[in-house]
């Protein structure tokens, strides 16, 4: 790579790597994160570009190999919005030159919730089940809009919760109480913690993409349906 590197280098260009789907117990994840300090440290023209989950990314960045990475500017996409969402589903379906039926559009858009990882599952899957078909059926949409909501539950959810500390579900399960939206005030006099130790936890949520800010002071939940899984969790 530092060849291949060099002779773009001198011919005025570098080397841009991209990488989707970050996955932080991947060997190969944190040596590429490695040898890629390892060439700017060397002055070498390359680029690093990464998406990820934000729960994936939040750990991959606490690795002590590749602590460097914290420092690499992030942008968080956050929820998309539904018009969006739906001007994404029908281009994409029309450019491929298939019809989808209105209704089973719409159901669609209001499963993804506007979040990236669920508006590519929810298409994916709504798209495969009959792919020789002209059209995208409602029950298409359905079945599809299922199976999508399965895999959210194993690949995403359960996933977070499992990396959850107990001081982490603690203060998750406090947010329960409110309809929507949690101040800090109520969270520090729930939790018997100091304004400091709230503001901790809150950032460590903010940051594997859990909760997301409203305002000065308030927080609600971001990760879709995380919200009822965590509750269903708390009546096993």
């Amino acid at each position: 790579m530092s060849d291949i590197i060099d002779q773009l280098n001198e011919a005025g260009t570098g080397l841009l790597v991209t990488v989707d789907e970050v996955d932080p117990t991947l060997d190969e994840m944190i040596r590429l994160a490695a040898t890629y300090q390892h060439f700017v440290t060397d002055g070498k023209r390359v680029a690093l570009l990464m998406a990820g989950l934000p729960n994936n990314v939040s750990t991959l960045l606490n690795h002590k190999t590749v602590s460097f990475l914290r420092r690499a500017q992030q942008y968080h996409l956050g929820r998309i919005a539904d018009y969006d969402v739906r001007e994404a589903l029908i281009r994409t379906i029309q450019e491929n030159d298939r019809l989808a039926d209105a209704e089973g559009i719409d159901r669609a858009v209001r499963s993804i919730s506007g979040f990236p990882f669920l508006l590519q599952l929810v298409g994916y899957r709504a798209w495969d089940l009959t792919s020789d078909s002209k059209e995208i059926s409602s029950r298409d949409f359905d079945l599809g809009i299922k199976i999508a909501r399965d895999e959210m539950d194993d690949r995403i959810l359960a996933a977070t919760y499992r990396e959850l500390t107990a001081e982490d579900k603690r203060f998750l399960i406090a947010m329960l109480d409110d309809e929507e939206e949690s101040t800090t005030a109520d969270l520090v006099e729930r939790l018997k913690r100091s304004p400091q130790q709230v503001s901790r936890y809150r950032r460590r949520m903010i940051d594997a993409g859990i909760i997301g800010e409203r305002g000065r002071g308030i927080v609600a939940f971001e990760l879709p349906f995380f919200r009822d899984y965590l509750a269903a969790q708390c009546m096993k």
